[in-house]
């Protein structure tokens, strides 16, 4: 194997901006694979301490204006820009105003991919969305893996896509399934999936993208040189707009929770059916799952959501795009275990679940794991950085699921305004306190009668009070533990 396109980077002077994971891994890849000159750049001089040495200059600058300012000074050809640079922001305005191109990781990956010996490129399945994408990549790339075809997820979750992509060892996989956010395909240009989905679209960064409609746009690019088929959710007006801006040649493939038409993947009582794949197909409906292969996703007893069901025939779409058989997809969502932090239950004491969805990091993800639960019986956990967003639509959709309401964060205002109005107990943790969740779970059980479910749904994202939503969750189930162990 090899990689055609390295040979675009000789003699380029290549900046690379922000040395999280991303960072790091991009100039891992440009050093192992292209005679390209390299620089990094941060913030934070521990980023820089162990940089290899062939590095042309490795500058640590904590003043935003004077990283950008001494960056654009070394002429590079081409920056890589991390995620945490928003496009609101000081750099992204002067890396503009200088007029120099700029990509994300995920730009790097697609132009450095790895070619077999008859030039062939492995195909790219790409996932994006406000809600669901690391589930959908995770079901996808188990199919894969179920027909020997692929590896572990990639891109906004697991290895970076760069490492990924530019294997050329023999063990590489002949496919790929990538998760990716607004942020990365902000700065991605040239990328040509064979398939692609945006899974949904709700209020989300919009303090990084500046509005909506900017968020929608960087999204919406998910589709722009499909090469084979865009795969949507049937009757999603947002996603059908920006379905306009796909490529003439792509096919569009609806995934429906209801009977599927042609050109339609969707459910037929308990089982999931193709009526998309082969092309042109009208009087058949092949069989690809039954509901049965999801089971293992909730826990025991507990009713299927409607939204793991979509995930899952998100994740058979676009398999099916690339020719994966249904005997694989069975297999491959059969072998799928629950995610962590995402609706598990952590403890059923004295007729009261406890459930940790702390991956529920914006509104539309806790719509979703309120939506499984019967009418007045949630003690629902929320709160931390709101970034920009407001929750009165949320809790207006919600609150006849609620029985009372704790709230969490260091912003509160947001879900004082929202909750205001509510009916049922609600009760504020002071944001100064030492130990938030811990306070939480604590009030929760003082709130909680037999038959409720204390939900942790935060609709929110952690790094007020937490190091992550995965820190988030566990001090959760710690703080569960310890309260349930009175009991």
């Amino acid at each position: 194997m090899n990689i055609p396109g390295a040979a675009a980077f000789t003699g380029k002077r290549v900046a690379v901006l922000g040395l999280g994971i991303s960072g790091q891994a991009a100039i891992a890849a440009l050093t192992a694979h292209t005679s390209a000159t390299v620089s990094a750049w941060d913030g934070r001089a521990e980023a820089i301490a162990e940089l290899p040495g062939e590095l042309a200059t490795a500058v640590a600058q904590a003043d935003p204006h004077t990283l950008v300012t001494e960056l654009i000074a070394w002429q590079p050809d081409l920056v890589i820009i991390a995620p945490a640079f928003p496009a609101t922001g000081l750099v992204w305005r002067q890396l503009r105003a200088a007029d120099i191109p700029v990509w994300s990781e995920i730009e790097l990956a697609w132009q450095l991919r790895a070619a077999n010996d008859a030039g062939e490129f492995a195909p790219w399945l790409c996932v994006t969305g406000t809600n669901g994408k690391t589930t959908t990549v995770t079901m996808a790339a188990s199919i894969l893996q179920a027909a020997g075809r692929g590896g572990a997820p990639i891109g906004n979750v697991g290895n970076p896509a760069v490492t990924a992509v530019s294997d050329t060892s023999d063990s590489a996989p002949d496919a790929f399934v990538l998760e990716l956010s607004s942020f990365q395909l902000y700065a991605t240009h040239s990328m040509a999936p064979a398939a692609a989905i945006c899974l949904n679209l709700a209020d989300d960064h919009l303090e990084w993208h500046g509005s909506l409609a900017e968020y929608q746009a960087a999204k919406a690019k998910i589709y722009r040189q499909v090469t084979g088929t865009c795969c949507y959710p049937a009757g999603d007006s947002a996603i059908a707009q920006m379905l306009e801006s796909a490529s003439p040649t792509a096919r569009q493939v609806a995934v429906t929770l209801t009977v599927p038409k042609v050109d339609q993947i969707g459910l037929v009582e308990d089982i999931a059916v193709d009526r998309a794949f082969p092309p042109g197909q009208i009087s058949q409906a092949t069989e690809l799952f039954t509901l049965d292969h999801l089971t293992q996703l909730v826990p025991a007893g507990a009713a299927l959501p409607a939204h793991l069901v979509q995930d899952a025939l998100s994740a058979a779409a676009l398999t099916r795009a690339i020719g994966i058989t249904p005997e694989h997809i069975a297999a491959g969502l059969a072998n799928v275990a629950a995610g962590a932090h995402r609706i598990s239950e952590v403890a059923n004491v004295a007729g009261v679940r406890w459930v940790d969805d702390s991956k529920a990091t914006n509104a539309h993800a806790a719509r979703a794991a309120l939506a499984t639960l019967p009418p007045a019986s949630t003690v629902w956990i929320v709160g931390g950085l709101a970034k920009g967003a407001r929750f009165e639509e949320l809790v207006a959709e919600v609150s006849s699921r609620l029985a009372a309401v704790v709230v969490i964060g260091k912003d509160q205002e947001p879900w004082r305004a929202a909750l205001a109005e509510l009916t049922v107990p609600v009760h504020f943790v002071p944001p100064e306190i030492e130990s938030p969740m811990t306070a939480a779970v604590q009030a929760a059980a003082q709130l909680a009668q037999p038959g409720n479910t204390v939900l942790l749904a935060p609709a929110t994202a952690s790094m007020d009070q937490f190091v992550s939503y995965e820190d988030r969750g566990n001090k959760f189930a710690a703080a569960v533990a310890e309260v349930t162990a009175r009991d």
